[in-house]
Formats: structure tokens, C-alpha cells, sequence
């Protein structure tokens, strides 16, 4: 999972990964809308490729490439893990707010005026 989320990491192969998303296309394809070279389009179709991410076909000249989800799914699976827990722990943290803030009501004074406070004048 570590090389699906260095994969993930980096901006080009997360817009390379959305047009996957669209169905398989050629190398060429995938090159058009970046201002980038074809080697190093092609580096960073081998580091999705590594990742399990991606997989390349040969088809006589046709090259297609195709997303391949399941690492994603165990890379989201892992994160939802984690959404969870902190979204509980924001739960906890939400009723431990309100009952600071119930506490306060209580103490506060019932007329409605604060205190003054007093001061000392030399």
C-alpha cells in the first residue's frame, strides 16, 4: 500500500488515474493534455504501473493502458479507517464542548448582570 500512496502523491498521475477512470486509452492519450515529454509521461505510467494501479496492454501498435481499481479500494478501505476514528473522536470532543458550555450556564448568575470587579486604588 505504501507505493499506492506514493504513486498517489504526486498530481500528474493523480490526473493520469482520473482519465483512466474515463475508460482505457492510449499512452499518447494520456500524454496529450500535459506539457510534458513522452519519457516522462512514460515514468510515471511505470511508478502506476509498480503500484499496481495501472496495467498496460499490446495490441499490434495500440498500447492501452487501463486502471486497475482494487488497489485503490484497499488504499480507501485503509483511509475510511482512519475517517472513522476521527470523526468519533470529533463526536466525543462536540459532547465534552456541550457540557463545558451547560456547566457555564449553570454558574453564570442568574440576574443576568456580571460581576463586577473589584479593584484596588492606592
Amino acid at each position: 500500500m505504501t507505493s499506492t500512496f506514493a504513486a498517489l502523491a504526486d498530481p500528474t498521475r493523480r490526473a493520469i488515474l482520473a482519465r483512466l477512470a474515463l475508460g482505457e486509452t492510449s499512452v499518447t492519450e494520456i500524454a496529450a493534455p500535459f506539457e510534458m515529454s513522452m519519457p516522462a509521461i512514460s515514468r510515471h505510467l511505470k511508478v502506476l504501473e509498480k503500484a499496481g494501479l495501472i496495467s498496460r496492454g499490446r495490441e499490434a501498435q495500440w498500447r492501452p493502458c487501463k486502471l486497475e481499481v482494487e488497489p485503490l479500494r484497499q488504499a480507501a478501505d485503509w483511509l475510511d479507517e482512519y475517517r472513522r476514528f476521527w470523526e468519533q473522536s470529533f463526536d466525543r470532543l462536540d459532547e465534552y464542548l456541550k457540557t463545558l458550555q451547560a456547566k457555564e450556564k449553570k454558574q453564570a448568575p442568574k440576574n443576568g448582570k456580571r460581576a463586577k470587579a473589584k479593584t484596588k486604588l492606592r
